[in-house]
């Protein structure tokens, strides 16, 4: 890498540095020579621009040549002041106003052996970058390729590198891995994805058609790399989508083996030596007790639900099978180090992910656990999950059966039909009452039931004297021409009561 500063250490240039000492870290891209009074037609990013000052009329002239300079972001303005006197101390104040770093060439030092000299430097550093390019690309041939590519980065690049998905989940690092990495996919994501820098730290994108993009994090500010630093990032987050590419495919040919497994929870049949040879041949032991999630993302892009289940399950410690049954796209997991909060974590990833997602919703359903012989129960049980995140208002939305009272779960697996006429025939009168007379006859009784039944905490709960508490809830069972102290009436009202509160839900397509 040519730095302003490295111009300054050959010595056959004896070139004075005039202002700009604290700038001296910029890096030089290539030489330019003018003698226009206003370059800036003519001038790239990086540039060392030469000049014999031949432009120079008067102290006016100063203030429209290095305004030029800056605005074209060049490195430095290397000037000889043989034809006039010296350096002009206006020029001097401009450069250092603007930031431009000025060197001043010895007036018995031709042009062309300093435009000869900084140009074998600059051949060098380009010689160095090709050298760090064929290092990266023999470490994309290694087996385990992540990691090479990523120590290899650290050391052309200079500093640690990793690399994280749009969830903020950290795929492989070399050196010290980034710190809040949610923090940077969330930058990163509502920057459109783009390279950008953040607290000091370059993300520039993996890949471009990604259905869950993936960032490469180098912890440097990009600002002052010259083009080589920027091209060797830049081929180093070309191999790393390489990698992941050759993974996936690795990761969905092992999976393909499950394919009994997941024809029996996607609802087909599959024989018991089928099912045990499927069971090996995924990495799962035998009696292996099974969780089952169900994922859906509504208005997407092919394979995007499988992608999203393949990154939430991504660091689960067991082992997982993802694959597509017909329209649905399923998970199969090894319950056995299943955490208690994995449906939490899943929403939250998937949250941070949101900018990014191609699709209206994304909903995911959990059964289970079970062994193979009950994973249908386990699947339906992962389907009426997903019924319920359905019934929410949310973007995202992830529910368990673990987190399902099972009358929800028994209710999910009644047709609507079933579940409207349910409410109607039990709670018919009492709705018709409340909306008639402004009652609220309806919260009474459900207060009262998931009370049991106890007049006493019902009362307390709905802030009303026992004796108004049992006054209502004998005006409800009179409408309802039930006994609302009888335990099987009160299942089946309190069922139809929760058909009432799932009516009422929010609900999306």
């Amino acid at each position: 890498m040519t730095l302003v500063k490295s111009l300054l250490a050959i010595p056959e240039l004896r070139l004075r540095l005039r202002t700009g000492a604290g700038r001296l870290d910029r890096a030089v891209s290539r030489v330019y020579g003018t003698e226009l009074p206003d370059p800036s037609r003519y001038l790239s990013p990086g540039e060392l621009v030469l000049s014999g000052l031949l432009w120079w009329r008067g102290p006016a002239d100063a203030e429209p040549f290095v305004a030029a300079l800056a605005a074209a972001d060049a490195a430095a303005l290397a000037a000889s002041g043989a034809d006039t006197g010296g350096i002009p101390p206006e020029l001097v104040e401009a450069c250092e106003r603007h930031g431009i770093p000025l060197l001043e060439v010895p007036p018995d030092l031709s042009f062309a052996v300093v435009t000869e000299r900084i140009i074998l430097e600059l051949a060098a550093d380009r010689d160095t970058t090709s050298e760090a390019r064929k290092r990266l690309l023999a470490a994309a041939a290694e087996r385990d390729p992540l990691p090479a590519l990523l120590r290899h980065g650290v050391a052309e690049l200079g500093a640690p590198c990793a690399v994280a998905t749009g969830a903020g989940r950290v795929v492989a690092h070399g050196g010290p891995a980034p710190e809040a990495p949610r923090e940077l996919a969330e930058r990163f994501l509502r920057g459109g994805c783009r390279a950008t820098v953040h607290g000091g730290v370059t993300l520039l994108p993996v890949g471009e058609r990604a259905l869950v993009p993936w960032l490469l994090v180098v912890g440097a500010d990009r600002a002052g790399w010259p083009a080589g630093r920027q091209a060797v990032a830049e081929e180093l987050a070309g191999l790393v989508e390489l990698a992941r590419a050759r993974a996936g495919e690795l990761r969905r040919a092992a999976d393909r083996v499950a394919e009994p497994l997941l024809r029996l929870v996607g609802g087909g049949t599959a024989g018991e030596a089928e099912l045990a040879g499927a069971l090996g041949a995924a990495g799962l032991p035998a009696g292996a007790r099974l969780r089952v999630v169900l994922a859906r993302a509504t208005g997407s892009p092919p394979g995007l639900a499988a992608e999203l289940l393949t990154e939430v399950l991504a660091d689960h410690p067991g082992r997982a099978v993802v694959g597509e049954v017909g329209t649905e796209t399923w998970a199969l997991v090894d319950a056995r180090e299943w955490p208690a909060g994995w449906a939490a974590a899943a929403a939250s990833a998937l949250s941070t992910l949101e900018p990014a997602l191609a699709a209206d919703r994304v909903l995911l359903g959990i059964g289970g656990p079970s062994t193979v012989s009950g994973l249908r129960g386990a699947s339906e049980e992962a389907r009426h999950a997903l019924g319920v995140a359905a019934r929410r208002g949310d973007r995202i939305a992830v529910v368990s059966g673990d987190q399902i009272g099972a009358h929800h779960l028994l209710l999910a697996g009644a047709p609507d039909e079933l579940r409207s006429s349910l409410r109607q025939r039990i709670l018919g009168p009492l709705l018709a009452y409340d909306e008639a007379q402004h009652g609220d006859l309806v919260r009474t009784v459900r207060v009262f039931l998931e009370c049991s039944g106890s007049p006493a905490a019902a009362a307390k709960a709905l802030h009303v004297h026992v004796n108004t508490l049992r006054y209502r809830i004998a005006r409800a069972g009179e409408l309802l021409g039930l006994d609302l102290t009888d335990f099987i009436n009160q299942v089946d009202v309190y069922l139809a009561l929760c058909v009432e509160a799932d009516t009422h839900q929010p609900r999306r397509p």
